[in-house]
């Protein structure tokens, strides 16, 4: 792969946008557009139905903390979010990676409505995995010359996890300022690498840059927003950073995204790799962590404490 032109060229670009912003667009991937759309419709359709329909699969310390969060029910450094969301986790068995992985065992809870939601999100997960492992051997090819790095012990039986998020529509013009209800609070991902599919037709992701200032990320048809998590900015030991992102719906209508988290192994520990070491021409970043615990702890503050009761 490394000697093929085409291939040079995309991990040139993979790289150069993960050295310089930490997001980039994907196309070409090869996840038609007509099942883009649809997971959203579905979501959509999911979103729209009443309350009392939507909290049967609703959040749950027994679920492994999978299913469904009301607007302001998720929380950002300490601030309710002004989103309603479904999440969902690789499923976690019994026992499965001890007392590292208990508070995430269960399984995920799917809506009886719409009546096709489980098998078609079962279908894009697995597109979306296939996809992410194929842009992380362009990454590693990137960080070290090898496709490799991101496989085995490290992410060869990689964990993973969705979000669907709905975003309402902006208030009115003489109701409360927009900047106050922000959809998603400023923060960094958690794993390795995000695939973020949003509608098309509303401009609300935000990026911080280099210096400072929030830019928008407009959706593109047809494509994925990338944007690179805490475990990948500590295997490259200061060559990528995870950059800080927001969600700001201004649009008077109801937005959807659903955003796919791919992961390293739940159990693996995470630290620098040697070839960035070398590259950095600086000692290994004191960061590590084991992923599993990592997550854990972020989902733990993620909600207000009686939503969980």
């Amino acid at each position: 792969m490394a000697e093929d032109p085409g291939v040079s060229e995309v991990v040139r670009q993979i790289n150069q946008a993960c050295r310089e912003a930490g997001f980039f667009y994907v196309k070409g991937h090869g996840i038609p557009d007509s099942l883009l759309k649809e997971v959203k419709s579905v979501a959509h359709k999911f979103f729209d139905l009443l309350n009392e329909e939507k909290v049967q699969i609703k959040i749950s310390q027994a679920a492994g903390y999978r299913g469904y969060q009301r607007i302001r029910e998720n929380i950002t450094k300490g601030i309710p979010d002004m989103h309603e969301a479904i999440d969902y986790y690789r499923e976690v068995k019994e026992g499965m990676y001890g007392d590292l992985g208990k508070t995430l065992e269960g399984i995920n809870q799917w809506p009886s409505n719409p009546q096709n939601f489980k098998e078609l999100m079962d279908e894009y997960i697995r597109l979306c995995t296939e996809l992410s492992r194929n842009i992380m051997r362009g990454i590693s090819l990137a960080l070290t010359g090898s496709t490799e790095e991101f496989e085995g012990e490290r992410a060869g039986d990689p964990f993973w996890v969705m979000r669907i998020i709905g975003y309402p529509g902006a208030p009115k013009p003489d109701g409360p300022d927009p900047t106050d209800e922000i959809g998603c609070g400023a923060h960094t991902d958690y794993g390795l690498l995000t695939l973020i599919n949003q509608d098309y037709d509303i401009t609300a992701l935000q990026i911080r840059n280099l210096s400072g200032e929030w830019i928008s990320a407009p959706p593109i048809p047809g494509t994925f927003v990338c944007n690179i998590g805490d475990m990948l900015k500590i295997y490259a030991n200061g060559l990528y950073e995870s950059t800080l992102h927001r969600v700001i719906n201004n649009s008077p209508r109801f937005r959807v995204c659903i955003a796919y988290f791919y992961e390293t192994n739940f159990d693996t520990t995470v630290e620098p790799l040697e070839t960035c070491i070398q590259r950095t021409g600086f000692a290994r970043n004191s960061e590590r962590a084991v992923y599993g615990e990592h997550l854990v702890k972020k989902v733990l503050n993620n909600f207000i404490p009686e939503l969980l009761i």
